[in-house]
């Protein structure tokens, strides 16, 4: 998802896939810890999302 779809997004929506990011985060990193994955570089464009999603929700807090 870009930044311009997110920034579409109402505070309920963001909170919605900042939770959605975490947890697929969190799975990844214990698929790469047991060895059942190797997409390490997925590890860090979720944690950019994560950055994305986060800014996005910080900028809309500070506007209202």
């Amino acid at each position: 998802m870009n930044t311009q779809e997110m920034r579409g997004k109402n505070a309920a929506e963001l909170k919605q896939e900042l939770e959605s990011l975490l947890r697929a985060h969190f799975a990844l990193r214990m698929q790469v810890a047991t060895q059942q994955s190797n997409k390490t570089a997925d590890l860090g464009k979720l944690r950019r999302d994560i950055a994305r999603v986060k800014t996005i929700m910080r900028e809309k807090a500070g506007q209202a």
